[in-house]
């Protein structure tokens, strides 16, 4: 507990201490963000349901920048809940400039399937652009983190104690690119290596509709290579949805 404490006033910190040097110019705000919904719901013979939403603001402020994130997924099959997910995370930028900036932020999930009643992590440390075109970027976050785990009452009851923790080295690797004027290719991977590796990848496609709405068709795979017992390593998430830029 002394070391989450510690890491999540050391993530606290950085931001607070990045956004008193950035340069606030009045009128130099700019809030911009991303909302995206996708539902499915069958009946009869079988009856099935699942939604999923995802909520991501950017508010930039000269050279600070602030992220947010919001995300939730829930299954039901024949009246059973299959996949039960939320997250919400921030993270804060400041940008010494167009290529390279500092970061630190925190995250909080909830996956009872995974063995674990939530998940709290933090991490601070360097990102640089090492491609910046017209139509392409890819961004490259690196830096010591902390992942604090808190087991389920019946995993605490099988292995005698209540929480896994870990000091770990963060990763992050952000690629897109336009595929044509109206489509748009992403990568992005993050990986937290400690005691264990635990990775998060999402392959995505959108593909503009009308004005800024969009279809998006992409691939989460989560791996950890020491799930608990009777848990798997990898989980596979397959999404059709809509997207709305604001």
């Amino acid at each position: 507990m002394k070391k989450l404490l510690a890491v999540t006033a050391i993530t606290l910190a950085l931001p607070m201490t990045a956004n008193a040097a950035a340069n606030f110019v009045e009128g130099d705000a700019t809030l911009a963000g991303e909302a995206e919904f996708g539902a499915t719901l069958t009946t009869g013979n079988t009856d099935t349901s699942s939604a999923k939403a995802k909520l991501k603001l950017k508010h930039e402020l000269g050279e600070w920048e602030n992220v947010y994130l919001l995300e939730g997924l829930y299954k039901e099959d024949e009246d059973e809940v299959t996949a039960k997910r939320y997250f919400a995370g921030f993270q804060g930028n400041y940008k010494f400039d167009e290529m390279s900036y500092m970061f630190a932020g925190a995250n909080y999930e909830v996956d009872p399937f995974t063995g674990y009643d939530y998940k709290l992590s933090g991490a601070a440390g360097y990102g640089h652009k090492f491609i910046t075109s017209e139509n392409s970027w890819l961004k490259v976050e690196i830096g010591p983190g902390y992942i604090y785990q808190r087991l389920d009452s019946d995993q605490e009851a099988e292995k005698g104690y209540s929480s896994d923790d870990s000091l770990v080295l963060h990763g992050v690797a952000k690629f897109e690119a336009d595929i044509s004027e109206s489509s748009k290719f992403k990568q992005e991977i993050i990986a937290d290596y400690g005691d264990s590796l635990i990775a998060r990848s999402e392959t995505s496609i959108t593909a503009n509709i009308v004005g800024a709405l969009a279809m998006k068709f992409a691939v989460v795979v989560r791996y950890n290579n020491e799930a608990l017992e009777g848990k798997k390593s990898t989980d596979t998430e397959t999404n059709m949805t809509l997207l709305y830029s604001f």
